[in-house]
């Protein structure tokens, strides 16, 4: 049985023609095993965060595959792509995104009514998500009243409005001091153990050798990662 909520065959994604083509990708074959943490890493320019993207359905490749829980990404049209991210993936940032005019959990119940949750269910489930990452306490307060590490445990609370198999995350510590990273490193071991699958894209060796699965992007391939291989 395949155990892998994410895989690519050959994947190559181009852009421009001619003169200006640019291979960002270049025949890139991996798989994500459900249930891990995994970093990509790699320098800017490589062709790190076109990955991220082809994996997070937000874009098709020019060539290959990438099969989403099962679903061929170029075998679908946008709504059917657009409907497989909001179901399987959610996704969280670098910068946090939050509506500052709104508190935590205002922010947590927009995500649940976009996500179809019916209106009498979403305070209740948006103070869950609250105390899932830590923040039970905070509910009423707005983004200009928390911490950085606090804004971004909220934003992964939104994520999670949805209950989706896979969280990507795109350098999700990388505007946070290291007490606020240490926040976040816990809440997502914490629903790692609940059998999340969590994509972390980095620049941090030291958080890429904390991973299950490390992935290294350089000149739009992948390459062994010895130099992040954890010492056994």
């Amino acid at each position: 049985m395949n155990n892998s909520v994410i895989s690519a065959k050959g994947l190559v994604k181009e852009y421009g023609q001619g003169a200006t083509l640019v291979r960002a990708l270049r025949g890139v074959d991996l798989d994500i095993p459900r249930g891990s943490f995994t970093c990509i890493i790699g320098a800017s320019g490589h062709g790190k965060s076109t990955l991220m993207h082809l994996l997070g359905g937000l874009d098709y490749p020019t060539l290959g595959t990438v099969i989403i829980d099962g679903q061929e990404v170029s075998r679908l049209g946008n709504k059917e792509l657009a409907s497989l991210r909001a179901k399987k993936i959610g996704f969280v940032f670098q910068f946090f995104n939050l509506l500052h005019n709104l508190t935590a959990k205002e922010n947590i119940e927009t995500a649940l009514m976009l996500a179809g949750v019916p209106d009498n269910e979403q305070e209740r489930r948006a103070i869950e998500l609250l105390e899932l990452v830590g923040l039970g306490d905070k509910v009423n307060a707005k983004p200009g009243q928390l911490s950085g590490g606090q804004q971004q445990r909220v934003a992964i609370a939104r994520a999670l409005a949805n209950d989706p198999p896979v969280l990507l995350m795109d350098e999700p510590t990388g505007n946070l001091d290291s007490e606020a990273e240490a926040e976040v490193m816990k809440v997502l071991e914490n629903l790692k153990h609940q059998g999340k699958t969590i994509i972390f894209v980095t620049h941090s060796t030291e958080i890429a050798a904390r991973s299950d699965n490390l992935i290294c992007v350089r000149d739009g391939q992948i390459q062994e990662p010895q130099a992040f291989k954890k010492a056994s």
